[in-house]
């Protein structure tokens, strides 16, 4: 039996079984489809104490987030939007200069800490993974290549590197040692100063049925109740929460030290409430996720299986993760979905992985001529409609699977 990550209380409660599946960003070059390819179980259990929502753990943080690692933040012009909003308005809130600090820990390729670069505002990334390292350095931004720790964040203060900000966007979740990470962002939080995370919301999750958020290098899902939590362990408080629209639901809190002077704002026992209200501290809630999941799974299944007998073609749209955790747990292989469309370069002429379907760029999607684009990062389907309808003929459909399927 294994015990919760954060209050170290035992799980006995299984959330949901996708099966075996391979790390979901680990693409495939040609020379990899010859070669073995590791699988890992995933599934999800819930704490009755803390509840949170976790992963068991098979795989390490080294085998999921390697050197190659292909998700570059700046790929999606929707997300570069959002950051530049955020940065623009947290420098005014918070009165940053030239004589603060901006940490962002899982800097990326500095689709963030450019604003802030641009703005005059001294900035420091953290980033284990190389290629995403190597491109923020070339914007002027200076990157620690390291998982953030607890040890890195004392190494930090020791150096007097402490942050008037330290942000984190959709990193919580891909922490396999949650305390020890949320130690780290007091040692590195200035007195007075504020901690910014955003992560995709479990209640939205839990109400949509976004099950293909859930894989290997998600780690944990949390409610503000778990994250207040978890928080409160540290010496940190939660003072303040908005909700977001991005990722299907994603919810920004601002942190500080436990003894600042600011009060907790409202919105924190508004959504605390909202929480209570949608049963996510009731056991019940969690035990039916798993029929709402194959559902979803069968009817995607069975609509690409009409349409291959109608002598229709579905191509899909986005090598994400979630997609990955979609057509694995699905069993999708080339034969129903023939090719991805992905943007970014560092992910075409790769393959999927588990499925082994090639992924190519916006050219050889047009070519393709596909009567229906299965848009697998459904949280960005605006965005992919939009700037794929000049490569698509008329007439062609797009399919999301975002709570059922649905044909746009």
């Amino acid at each position: 039996m294994k015990n919760c990550r954060h209050c170290n209380n035992p799980l006995k409660h299984s959330f949901l079984d996708l099966g075996f599946a391979p790390p979901s960003n680990a693409l495939l070059s040609p020379e990899q489809l010859f070669q073995p390819e590791r699988h890992y179980p995933l599934r999800v259990m819930v704490c009755e104490n803390c509840w949170l929502v976790q992963t068991e753990d098979f795989a390490n943080t080294e085998d999921l987030f390697q050197d190659d690692y292909p998700y570059f933040s700046s790929t999606s012009s929707t997300w570069l939007a959002h950051a530049r909003v955020f940065s623009l308005e947290i420098i005014k809130k918070l009165r940053l200069d030239d004589n603060s600090l901006a940490i962002e820990v899982a800097s990326n390729d500095g689709y963030l800490l450019r604003n802030f670069e641009e703005a005059g505002i001294p900035c420091l990334g953290i980033e284990p993974t190389t290629g995403t390292a190597d491109v923020a350095e070339r914007l002027g931004i200076p990157v620690i290549r390291e998982f953030f720790t607890e040890s890195l964040g004392i190494q930090l203060r020791s150096e007097g590197r402490q942050a008037d900000l330290i942000m984190g966007n959709n990193v919580y979740a891909h922490v396999p040692d949650i305390n020890d990470f949320t130690l780290g962002l007091k040692a590195a939080l200035k007195q007075g100063g504020t901690i910014s995370l955003e992560f995709h919301h479990f209640m939205h999750l839990l109400e949509k049925c976004q099950f293909d958020t859930i894989y290997h290098e998600h780690f944990s899902y949390f409610s503000l109740y778990t994250a207040c939590q978890i928080f409160a362990t540290a010496g940190l408080r939660i003072w303040h929460v908005e909700n977001l629209p991005t990722h299907g639901g994603s919810i920004r809190v601002y942190g500080c030290h436990e003894d600042d002077a600011r009060e907790n704002n409202n919105s924190v026992l508004s959504m605390l409430n909202e929480e209570t209200d949608n049963g996510l501290q009731n056991l019940q809630t969690y035990l039916g996720f798993q029929d709402r999941a194959d559902q979803i799974k069968d009817a995607l299944l069975s609509f690409l299986i009409k349409q291959k007998a109608k002598g229709k073609k579905v191509v899909g749209y986005g090598a994400a993760a979630k997609g990955n955790t979609l057509l694995n747990y699905a069993g999708v292989k080339p034969d129903l979905l023939p090719i991805v469309c992905d943007a970014a370069p560092s992910k075409q002429g790769k393959f999927m992985p588990g499925s082994h379907i090639p992924i190519v760029s916006q050219k050889e999607l047009a070519k393709a001529n596909p009567d229906y684009v299965l848009i697998l990062p459904w949280n960005i389907s605006k965005e992919v409609r939009y700037e794929n309808a000049k490569f698509l003929k008329d007439g062609v459909k797009f399919v999301t699977t975002m709570k059922h399927l649905s044909v746009l």
